[in-house]
C-alpha cells in the first residue's frame, strides 16, 4: 500500500522502476558517447523509429524552431540540427508517451502537457534572445520541469487532491503547500528522477529548483531562465500543472537573465503563434 505521505525515497526509488527513460534516447547516448559514431549510425537509431522521425522532421521545421533551410531527412537535421540537440528533441518528442494512469480528475493530460511545452516554448525563446548555446535543450527542460506532479499523481492521488484543494483556499502556491505538508515538492521529485535516468544535470538541476532557483549550485542561469519562463507560463493561464495560482518571481532570476521587459509581450505573442503546431506534432494521443 502507498503511504497517506509518500517518502522521497519511496517516490523517486518507485518511479524510477515504473517510469523507464525511453530506449531510443539511451541507444542514442550509446552511440552519440562512441568515439567512432558517424551520423549513420545516429540517422540508422532514429529512422528504425518512424513515427518518431517523422516527428522529430515535422517539428524542426515547424514555426518553433524555424531552421534556416527546410529539413527533409533525419540524415539531414542531424547535420543542420547536432546530435545533442537531436538528442534533446528526441526524448522531449517521445516523453509524453511515457507517463500514464495519471487520474483524469487530477489531472487532463491534454492541459497538462499545454502548460508543460507552454513553459518549454518560453524557455527556449528567452535562451534564443539571450543568444545561448543549444536552446533546444531549454525546450527540453520546459517540457520535464513538472512530470514530479505526475509521479506524485499515480502514487499518492488522495494526498494530491487534497494539496491542491489546500492551495485553492488559503492562496498558497501549491508547490509551498507540497513542501509543508511533505518537506520537498515536485520539483525535487522530477528532478531526480532524471538523474536516474542520467539525464546531464543542465537539464535535470533547472527541473529540480524551478520553484527554488536560489538552490542551483552548478546551473544558476539555466535555472533562472526555466524559472522565469514557469512564472510566465503560468501568467498566460495556458493549460494547467497543478498549480492554481502564478507562481512568485524570483527577483534575482529575472535580472540575472538581462532580458527586457518590453520583450515580454513579444515572446508571448510568439509563444501563442507556436503553440498549437507544436501540440499537434509532440500529442499522439492528446488534442490540441
Amino acid at each position: 500500500m502507498n503511504p497517506a505521505k509518500p517518502t522521497f525515497e519511496y517516490l523517486v526509488n518507485d518511479a524510477a522502476v515504473v517510469y523507464s527513460l525511453p530506449l531510443i534516447y539511451e541507444r542514442l547516448n550509446q552511440v552519440i558517447s562512441h568515439p567512432r559514431s558517424s551520423i549513420y549510425d545516429i540517422t540508422k537509431i532514429l529512422t528504425e523509429d518512424v513515427g518518431l522521425s517523422s516527428r522529430i522532421l515535422r517539428l524542426a521545421n515547424s514555426p518553433m524552431f524555424g531552421y534556416y533551410s527546410k529539413i527533409d531527412s533525419i540524415a539531414k537535421a542531424v547535420t543542420i540540427i547536432g546530435t545533442q540537440q537531436l538528442r534533446d528533441m528526441a526524448l522531449a518528442v517521445s516523453v509524453m508517451g511515457i507517463f500514464r494512469g495519471i487520474p483524469e480528475n487530477l489531472f487532463n493530460m491534454t492541459s497538462f502537457w499545454q502548460h508543460s511545452i507552454t513553459c518549454g516554448i518560453i524557455a527556449r525563446l528567452l535562451a534564443t534572445y539571450r543568444r545561448d548555446a543549444n536552446v533546444e535543450r531549454f525546450f527540453l527542460a520546459g517540457m520535464l520541469h513538472d512530470v514530479g506532479q505526475l509521479i506524485l499523481c499515480t502514487r499518492a492521488p488522495d494526498l494530491v487532491r487534497e494539496m491542491i484543494a489546500g492551495s485553492r483556499e488559503s492562496g498558497e502556491p501549491h508547490f509551498v503547500i507540497q513542501r509543508s505538508i511533505m518537506g520537498f515538492d515536485h520539483g525535487d521529485v522530477g528532478g531526480e528522477l532524471l538523474k536516474q535516468w542520467k539525464i546531464p544535470a543542465i537539464i535535470t538541476e533547472p527541473v529540480a529548483c524551478h520553484h527554488a532557483p536560489g538552490r542551483a549550485e552548478l546551473y544558476p542561469m539555466e535555472t533562472s531562465l526555466m524559472h522565469v519562463a514557469d512564472v510566465i507560463g503560468h501568467a498566460m493561464q495556458v493549460g494547467f500543472g497543478g498549480e492554481p495560482f502564478v507562481p512568485p518571481l524570483d527577483k534575482r532570476s529575472w535580472e540575472r537573465l538581462e532580458i527586457p521587459v518590453s520583450l515580454l509581450g513579444t515572446i508571448m505573442e510568439q509563444t501563442d503563434a507556436q503553440l498549437t503546431e507544436a501540440m499537434t506534432i509532440l500529442s499522439g494521443d492528446f488534442s490540441s
